[in-house]
């Protein structure tokens, strides 16, 4: 293989952005061709050098780039199936964003910039699946976490999106610290920073300090990959565009403390402890998230909680010794929950709202996107676990590690002794995951029936027709009055960025068909002739039948759960009777000025007390203000007092007495030469006396 091919995959989106910002301001109307080409092509490029490298094989390549005393750092290529199959996904799902954000984004005028931004990061994360050597894959995960503060916050002109990209900034360094010490610990024991030499001297046993080094890693897997119990920046990093999230919190961001995980499995698979830590992380992890979001009004952030329970599957997958499994799922992940944000987006764009309430209450609203209608219904499918989506295929392929792990029996691939793998981590993911796949299945159900189906809709469109006489003004007309969400709910506003009163460009709408293709056919394609395993480590991704079985039956079950609780919930709103709880109503933004719209909510029937505490997140972020902020806050005043009263009055005491001295000499000197002769005599007189006496 030409080495210059890989080479050019994050080298192009990083010129790109270059360009993007060099001439975008001057000439705007090469910005968006400088943004896509370069994606475009770089996600070829991946796809042909996945292609030549086929399956089964492996490519390193390195050069020095200097000498530090100890282990060199040296600009490496590490190429396989598994950085293959990811390099592919990000460049497909960096095209589709980069094609969206033209019509999303189109009278931005920080386009340009957005643009450049949304190129880097993806060099950076090209440069994080290709690089051989940890400190240049560190250079990759820090541009990316910086190219993140700057999208997140891209409508700096908001509280919202400024707070949200300082608390991601602030979280995820928070974890990169230790994670960046653990990096440093691993390369003094391989004696080297090059992953073939980590990976070897894992295998050999020459790794001294197993545990730390994987503990280390792990704090920075759980800030960039929102593992609890840094978690909490991601739902708030939905002000940011909705285009971004489909990039950074879908495929790429997220999914690389995965990704760095599943590189350096042997290395985890040498502490018992590291991997019931990791399992324990991802546990609380997917049933705490998947509970948060069968309770949030704001349509991104239960995608935002869904993510980061999703990737609770891909980290307990790894505590249990399965890679293939971990990294089937971050694929298939990747193309559908990308899918759900750019549709979430044409959904926004057309509802004026992120508030899945404020959107049951607009007449019509699945017929007026019809694409995203159909594409989120296959996304949240796929999403459920239901054959034969790839959701489902990944998502048993982590069941069954799970289960092979608590019988003993884990699914290594020869990467470790299965008994390196505690039955306890096994037990922990096997009961949490199927816990968390019923929840799934509950969150998604309502999701999907209350932004599209809720029966108010039906009544609003009656009202209206009958009010104007003009069926073709209700939807403008219901999408001004749907701007409210519900009162109390944490909401995340994006700037609207289009007229709900236009219809979506065919931009917004073919990467929906584009995505939608993976998510219905990737494990279908994947597993018939086993092509994936083959790419991968050659073990089985096949479902067993036990947990094929429960695992389905459970998504079943929480469908079944959440379409009961919504028809309960509807009945009693046709019967008018009240909710279970008051503080189910959401104000009219328009229309009568005590009009109130009862939501027919089925989470708020499936949780019931647990429904408040879960709506904010289980007071996680207050008790993360209560136990660092306010005290750092308060440190932060204590430091201020003394340094304005205390340090700097003894400045300015100091300066002041300087000036009395000055002044109190300049009183002396009075150019009258007797008086100096008396003086001096004086002081002469006076010392005479001194000696004498």
């Amino acid at each position: 293989m030409n080495l210059a091919l890989p080479a050019l995959v994050p080298a192009l989106p990083a010129l790109g952005a270059a360009a993007t910002l060099a001439v975008g301001k001057k000439a705007p109307g090469l910005a968006r061709p400088l943004a896509i080409v370069p994606v475009a092509v770089s996600a070829v490029l991946a796809l042909v050098v996945a292609l030549q490298l086929g399956t089964g094989q492996a490519l390193d390549a390195a050069t020095r780039l200097t000498p530090t005393g100890g282990p060199d750092i040296a600009l490496a290529l590490h190429l396989d199936g598994f950085s293959s199959l990811i390099s592919v996904l990000v460049g497909l799902v960096a095209t589709c964003v980069q094609v969206y954000s033209t019509a999303y984004l189109r009278k931005d005028p920080r386009y340009p910039s957005y643009a450049a931004l949304v190129s880097l990061f993806t060099a950076a994360m090209f440069l994080v699946v290709y690089s051989g050597d940890l400190i240049v894959l560190l250079v990759g995960w820090e541009v990316m976490g910086i190219c993140s503060y700057f999208l997140i916050g891209h409508h700096w002109e908001t509280e919202d999106a400024r707070s949200a990209s300082l608390k991601a900034f602030l979280v995820t360094k928070l974890g990169d610290v230790p994670f960046l010490f653990g990096i440093f610990l691993l390369g003094a024991d391989a004696g080297s920073f090059r992953i073939p030499d980590v990976l070897a001297a894992a295998t050999d046993g020459r790794l001294g300090h197993p545990t730390l080094i994987a503990l280390l890693l792990l704090a920075g897997v759980a800030g960039k990959s929102a593992q609890f119990p840094l978690h909490t920046w991601l739902p708030d990093a939905m002000a940011g565009p909705t285009p971004v999230s489909a990039l950074i919190h879908a495929a790429t961001m997220v999914a690389a403390g995965i990704y760095l995980v599943a590189r350096l499995l042997p290395v985890f698979l040498l502490s018992g402890a590291a991997l019931v830590v990791l399992a324990v992380m991802a546990a609380v992890t997917m049933i705490g998230s998947a509970l948060c979001a069968l309770a949030q009004d704001d349509l991104k952030r239960v995608l935002a909680y869904s993510t980061v329970g999703q990737l609770g599957y891909m980290a307990g997958a790894l505590a249990t010794g399965d890679r293939e499994a971990s990294v089937f799922h971050l694929v298939s992940h990747g193309a559908f929950k990308a899918l759900l944000f750019l549709a979430a987006g044409v959904v926004i764009h057309a509802a004026h709202t992120n508030s899945i309430s404020a959107m049951s209450r607009i007449p019509g609203l699945r017929k007026r996107v019809p694409d995203a209608y159909w594409t989120m219904g296959i996304a949240l499918v796929a999403l459920v676990g239901l054959p034969p989506f790839s959701g489902f295929f990944s998502k048993e392929a982590v069941l069954t590690a799970a289960e092979h792990a608590a019988n003993g029996e884990a699914l290594t691939n020869g990467l470790g002794p299965a008994s390196a793998v505690p039955e306890a981590a096994g037990w922990i993911v096997l009961i949490s995951a199927g816990l968390t796949a019923l929840l799934t299945a509950a969150y998604a159900t309502r999701l999907f029936l209350v932004s599209f189906h809720s029966p108010q809709a039906g009544g609003a469109q009656a009202a209206g027709a009958s009010q104007a006489g003009a069926s073709q003004a209700a939807v403008p007309q219901a999408v001004a009055s749907a701007a409210g969400h519900e009162a109390g709910a944490p909401y995340s506003p994006e700037l609207d960025e289009a007229d709900p009163a236009t219809a979506e460009p065919p931009a917004m709408r073919w990467p929906l068909w584009v995505l939608a293709i993976p998510t219905m056919g990737f494990g279908v394609a994947g597993l018939r002739s086993d092509w994936l395993p083959a790419l991968l480590d050659g073990g089985s991704l096949r479902p067993s039948a036990v947990t094929a079985v429960i695992g389905t039956g459970l998504a079943v079950v929480g469908v079944l759960a959440a379409y009961g609780a919504w028809r309960s919930a509807t009945a009693r709103l046709a019967t008018g009777r009240p909710a279970p709880a008051d503080a189910g109503r959401v104000p009219e933004q328009a229309g009568a000025p005590a009009a109130e719209v009862i939501v027919a909510d089925p989470g708020r029937t499936l949780l019931g007390p647990l429904f408040g505490p879960a709506r904010h997140g289980f007071g996680v972020d207050r008790l993360y203000h209560a136990l660092f902020v306010r005290p750092v806050t308060a440190a932060a005043r204590l430091v201020r007092f003394l340094d304005r009263e205390v340090v700097e009055t003894y400045v300015r005491g100091s300066g002041a007495g300087a000036n009395l001295l000055g002044r109190a000499v300049r009183l002396a000197q009075t150019g009258n030469a007797q008086t100096y002769l008396s003086a001096l005599l004086a002081g002469v007189v006076l010392l005479a006396v001194l000696v004498a006496v």
